[in-house]
């Protein structure tokens, strides 16, 4: 095992994030020039890879639905801390940023990761087989988490805007941890069969039919780089910020597009562990990071965010417009049709990606 965890070292899932973080640590906080900037966004492309394979080297430790779990989580950590550090140096122009952006990552969850999954599945089976008692129950959770803190701001009276009151703020922010820490003891508790892959038979695929899982040690030192790995990519993502942010004005885009491009950046790890997982027909697991990510990014971003704005300046704006409202609709809908008879085919797929692609392009073209 030693002489494994040595060879290790050589391994560009180890050096990678090394180097992304000594990057980080010598262009903190200094004005980059374009060829520095783009060797930085290089290196986060890197960290974000590794992030991946350290996840999945964990979650197969741990097994399902734990190691859905994992991944969840670590990339809401990071659109936390992406959300949080932008607001404070932002200003007034961020007060809808977390907004944007946990919508756009629901979106992109639920009807691009989702759809894709489905794609791959459908193309390798021609029909994509998963627990429609478990994936029910988890698109369930995501709407109501939806509803309740990003729909519910546009048609409270309390303060103008699509805003929240502090008691309201509160309320949602406590209920949406609650809910989230209820279906996680579920997913991992007594319906934990539920969320665990299925054969076309409706079978479920126990973790004893998989690969034989990492030693506790190898999965330790994953999990320590995957930490590692996650300060590179909150940090090298922090400083290529500002490019981000120019080249969005620059091509005359609306300020709410940063949100979807955070969203698009902390998901690519989620979004590659589900087509990998799609492709080892377990489409359950990708649908678990799809469903579990999206309700993360709420469960999770919308208390943190909620705390943060006592130190933050000025209001934080959380109500949906008539566009997303209607986008938001649709997607719940579609999903609970996709959902419900536990098979989908190429048709499925399709209606997903379509709302992906008409989300991103009103983004773009509101």
């Amino acid at each position: 095992m030693a002489l494994l965890l040595r060879s290790r070292l050589t391994d560009w899932t180890v050096s990678v994030p090394l180097l992304a973080v000594l990057m980080l640590a010598f262009t903190w906080g200094r004005e980059l020039p374009a060829g520095v900037t783009f060797l930085v966004a290089a290196f986060l492309a890197g960290a974000v890879l590794a992030a991946v394979h350290h996840a999945e080297v964990v979650a197969h430790r741990v097994g399902e639905p734990f190691g859905s779990l994992v991944l969840a989580v670590a990339v809401t950590v990071i659109e936390v801390a992406l959300i949080v550090t932008l607001m404070i140096s932002g200003g007034d122009k961020t007060q809808a940023l977390a907004r944007d952006t946990v919508f756009a990552a629901v979106m992109i969850t639920c009807n691009g990761i989702l759809g894709l999954s489905l794609l791959i599945g459908t193309l390798r089976r021609q029909v994509a087989v998963f627990n429609p008692e478990g994936t029910g129950g988890a698109l369930a959770t995501v709407i109501t988490l939806a509803a309740l803190s990003l729909v519910l701001p546009t048609f409270t009276t309390s303060r103008p805007g699509p805003e929240f009151s502090p008691a309201q703020l509160t309320f949602a922010a406590v209920a949406s941890l609650a809910l989230y820490g209820l279906f996680v003891m579920v997913q991992t508790g007594r319906h934990r069969d539920y969320f665990l892959p299925v054969t076309s038979e409706g079978r479920v695929i126990s973790n004893e039919e998989h690969a034989v899982p990492p030693s506790g040690r190898a999965a330790l030192v994953s999990l320590g780089l995957l930490l590692v790995a996650l300060v590179a990519v909150v940090g090298d993502a922090k400083t290529v910020s500002p490019a981000i942010e120019a080249g969005v004005a620059a091509a005359n885009l609306p300020q709410s597009f940063v949100g979807v491009i955070i969203a698009l950046l902390v998901l690519l790890p989620e979004t590659l562990a589900a087509g990998r997982a799609a492709r080892r027909d377990r489409v359950q697991i990708s649908l678990n990071l799809a469903l579990g990510s999206a309700m993360a990014s709420i469960g999770l971003t919308i208390p943190a965010i909620a705390l943060a704005s006592i130190w933050l300046d000025g209001p934080l704006l959380l109500g949906l417009g008539g566009t997303q409202l209607v986008l938001l609709s649709l997607t719940a809908i579609t999903g609970v049709l996709t959902v419900v008879p536990g098979r989908a085919t190429l048709l499925q797929a399709g209606g997903h990606l379509v709302l992906l692609a008409a989300f991103i392009f009103l983004a773009a073209s509101p």
